[in-house]
């Protein structure tokens, strides 16, 4: 495919919001497979025009839409399928609950595969979650620009004590407020 294609293809999903995408998102906006899609991803990564995140996960590096929530959409590309949201300490941190904040790094609970993927955006953290999908989605806040819903205080805690995560930075007064 040609780059200017390419581009076409891309700025029209950007237009719609959409800017990250799977491997097999491509070979369907392009309507290319194998060997084809795989040497015009190399490159339009090479290029510029894409940037590999993560194994098989792909940001329109020209798009209008990268910023903060990029890292979640990311990471709601590599669990597709799968119940995901901020929890842990990422959740605890925004609600003031433990004092440190995880800079460069995005803790989840998925209903989906543990996991540590590195990306130009930070760090994600996928951490499994053995709560069936009906006691969380009630328990979820969604966020207006955030790609990811999270989690309320109290699931935060119980996702970080069920992981046996360190309780230690927890405040039980902010906790419980």
């Amino acid at each position: 495919m040609k780059q200017a294609d390419a581009l076409n293809i891309l700025q029209s999903w950007d237009a719609k919001g959409r800017y990250v995408f799977r491997k097999r998102d491509l070979e369907i906006a392009f309507d290319e497979s194998a060997r084809t899609l795989d040497q015009t991803l190399a490159r339009l990564v090479r290029s510029g025009m894409l940037e590999r995140a993560a194994h098989g996960v792909y940001v329109f590096a020209y798009s209008r839409n990268i910023g903060p929530a990029t890292i979640e959409s990311i990471a709601r590309n590599l669990r597709r399928g799968e119940l995901t949201y901020e929890s842990l300490e990422s959740a605890l941190s925004r609600y003031g609950v433990i004092s440190q904040i995880p800079l460069d790094r995005l803790t989840l609970s998925t209903t989906g595969r543990s996991g540590e993927y590195r990306t130009p955006y930070g760090v994600i953290e996928f951490t499994h979650t053995k709560l069936p999908v009906k006691a969380i989605i009630p328990r979820l806040v969604e966020r207006e620009g955030h790609a990811l819903p999270l989690a309320t205080k109290q699931l935060a805690f119980e996702n970080l004590r069920s992981a046996r995560r360190n309780l230690d930075l927890v405040d039980e007064g902010e906790l419980h407020a």
